[in-house]
């Protein structure tokens, strides 16, 4: 079996986020290692759970985790006689979430009573150096979530001019040394191409003061190009959007943030939804006519607790919003 590994962030409170119906219809649009998925299962009976990854990685192994498990939920048991294995509760699907309308248009869905985004990165990828996402690992520059795209990390940091590479070190990590980085990569790929996590990294610690709060100088910068390479914040509102319609009344969205440009997106478009009318304020009442279809249950988003982080310290920027349908 496939070694993927990933601890699921916040996973009672997101679980109960979607507020679950046993015979419900639920999305996994990042299954991951199936920790999220595994939680979802098990509150449901006759319902049904779609688990989509860009990753095949992390879709072999969350399928058969869930498959091969002690007391599997997801497949037909001796509990569940009348469930044959072509209707069975969770259904895998290779695609990017930011392609939801177009999963959902394949696999016949039209409606659907709760999905959950989390939009970190796992552990397993993070921890596998052949993946390129670390700055701690030796391993090629790659940072492809799903392996069948072309962009690279090493296009990106040995093809970019310098003006681009500082954009997106400034705009994804927000990373206030982003043009000394630029300058310091365009003149190092000057003598060799930058093949590497570590020779990349070493470049970037060269330009950066000393640690701060234990915050390695190269953080931001992979981060913002795990960003550019996966293309994680353009789509993000749209697909938002987009999730909405497929929603029934009371269907929830449910999604988990690790850092500000996400949380952002997330809060705004959640916003927007909620409270769409674009009128001029000194207009006494709405004549633009646009609906609500969201109410938002997390006016503050949900935090991990003390506990989670210190056991999960990946956990420690996580932000669970969450969104109901209304019609």
């Amino acid at each position: 079996m496939n070694s993927f590994e990933h601890v699921p962030v916040m996973p009672t409170e997101s679980v109960r986020a979607l507020n679950i119906k046993p015979d419900g219809l639920y999305v996994d649009g990042t299954l991951g290692g199936g920790g999220h998925s595994r939680l979802i299962l098990e509150c449901l009976t006759s319902g049904r759970l779609i688990g989509i990854d860009r990753d095949k990685s992390a879709i072999e192994a969350a399928t058969a985790r869930l498959k091969y498990a002690d007391n599997p939920p997801c497949f037909a048991t001796a509990t569940n006689p009348g469930m044959a294995q072509n209707s069975m509760k969770f259904q895998p699907f290779h695609g990017n979430f930011h392609d939801f309308p177009e999963i959902m248009g394949e696999l016949g869905i039209t409606a659907m009573d709760g999905v959950l985004l989390d939009l970190g990165i796992s552990s397993h990828q993070i921890d596998t150096a052949d993946r390129g996402f670390s700055f701690r690992l030796d391993g090629p520059l790659d940072m492809r979530m799903d392996t069948t795209r072309s962009l690279t990390a090493h296009t990106i940091v040995n093809t970019y001019d310098e003006k681009e590479l500082a954009f997106i070190f400034f705009t994804y990590g927000e990373e206030r040394n982003s043009r000394r980085i630029a300058r310091a990569i365009c003149k190092a790929r000057e003598v060799s191409t930058i093949d590497t996590t570590l020779e990349l990294s070493a470049i970037i610690e060269g330009t950066s003061p000393p640690y701060i709060k234990g915050i390695h100088p190269a953080t931001r910068s992979f981060m913002a190009l795990r960003i550019a390479v996966n293309d994680e914040l353009t789509p993000l509102e749209d697909v938002l959007r987009k999730i909405v319609p497929f929603l029934n009344e009371g269907g929830r969205m449910a999604v988990i943030t690790f850092h500000s440009l996400e949380d952002r997106i997330v809060k705004k478009t959640f916003a927007s939804l909620a409270n769409p009318c674009q009128c001029p304020r000194d207009i006494p009442y709405c004549v633009c006519g646009k609906k609500q279809s969201l109410h938002v249950i997390t006016r503050k988003p949900v935090l991990p607790s003390p506990e989670e982080v210190a056991n999960n310290r990946r956990a420690h920027s996580a932000k669970l919003r969450i969104a109901e349908k209304i019609l």
